[in-house]
């Protein structure tokens, strides 16, 4: 799974929050200076050409749907991170959290509890 560029990532939160949308509706939810309409169109022919998007066709007009769920992009996302920035260890990713991220003990306390509650 490719990696999304920032446009690209914004207008998949907007499918993923939205379910269905047509271009307009896409537009609406990104932020502030919106992006001309041509623009938008051509980013989801793109991302519909990396296997992020469907579409079904009403009329002359496309309404968009997401082809992968927000979960499968986060796993692959988070996958890559660790990976690249972390040796592909997670006690490393974590212990940088505890560290560098001057995480509270509360928030600790729950890591700890997700992670006793998966041994289960």
């Amino acid at each position: 799974m490719q990696k999304l560029a920032k446009r690209e990532e914004q207008i998949m939160q907007a499918c993923w929050r939205l379910g269905t949308a047509f271009i307009k509706d896409i537009i609406a939810e990104l932020p502030a200076p919106k992006p001309h309409y041509n623009s938008v169109a051509t980013m989801v022919r793109i991302l519909e050409d990396k296997g992020f998007l469907g579409h079904e066709i009403f009329g002359n007009t496309f309404r968009y749907y997401p082809a992968i769920s927000k979960e499968q992009y986060q796993k692959h996302a988070f996958e890559d991170i660790v990976s690249k920035y972390f040796n592909n260890s997670y006690p490393s990713m974590l212990a940088y959290f505890a560290k560098e991220q001057k995480l509270s003990q509360e928030e600790l306390n729950e890591i700890l509890d997700i992670i006793k509650s998966q041994k289960k």
